[in-house]
């Protein structure tokens, strides 16, 4: 029968042992202190695999968690780059009541980390709602279309189990791009079809606020120069500028 490595390390940890203090009591031949000294090593054993496997395991966890975060805030930031905040823009644009978004979200770079998470349960109670007719129906088809293969393969991406609400954001993303890739005419589509894909819209529209929010909370705690740019090109500041002035 093949042992595991596990077994086969075990086997040779115990031998080792053995070995160790066979040496000693051929050296000392004193077998009272060296029974003594393994009582006293079994006895601490029970603490020292707290140590290990408590402390040590919480430890080492934690910062396999971290390092999993930073590389999905690295997904979330090429999503953004290449396609999010563009989308973001333009549906904000179209957004009858963006004066109750943009009135709080002009001033992010001065937000403290707990005004975050305030104003992101605020916005979660939000009615966001899309002009469709305002819409360029075509356009934006056209546009999704183009980034299908990018949305494809950050789906395939093994980092976004950890991430369920980006999850869902590019599962509505890549939803809106079907429902508009399957009409053959988009132009003289009945009110019925355009009041569903209103509601296609509006719930991307929320999951990227949603997200936006929470990414420029990460950036702002970790990453003030990636921050600053994405102020400098904030989607509902009318009056951003990328230059530094």
């Amino acid at each position: 029968m093949k042992l595991s490595w596990e077994a086969r390390l075990g086997i040779f940890l115990i031998l080792l042992s053995l070995i160790i203090y066979g040496i000693k009591y051929l050296i000392t031949g004193d077998a009272e202190n060296i029974f003594n000294y393994l009582f006293n090593s079994l006895g601490y054993l029970p603490l020292n695999v707290l140590l290990v496997t408590l402390i040590l395991n919480s430890l080492l966890a934690n910062r396999s968690k971290q390092n999993k975060l930073e590389k999905m805030n690295i997904v979330v930031g090429v999503f953004f780059s290449e396609l999010g905040t563009w989308l973001l823009t333009y549906l904000s644009d179209n957004d009858p009541n963006l004066c109750r978004l943009s009135g709080d979200l002009v001033k992010i770079d001065q937000w403290s980390d707990e005004e975050f998470i305030r104003v992101q349960d605020k916005f979660k109670n939000h009615s966001y709602s899309i002009d469709i007719k305002k819409i360029d129906i075509k356009a934006l088809s056209t546009y999704l279309s183009s980034k299908r293969s990018f949305s494809l393969r950050l789906l395939e991406n093994p980092l976004l189990l950890e991430n369920e609400s980006f999850t869902n954001l590019l599962r509505a993303v890549f939803h809106l791009t079907e429902e508009l890739e399957h009409r053959r005419d988009l132009q003289d589509l009945p009110d019925s079809d355009y009041l569903h894909l209103a509601g296609d819209i509006e719930r991307t529209y929320f999951l990227l606020v949603m997200e936006w929010m929470a990414y420029m909370r990460y950036l702002n705690s970790n990453y003030p120069y990636l921050f600053s740019l994405a102020m400098r090109t904030n989607p509902f500041d009318e009056n951003a500028c990328v230059v530094v002035k």
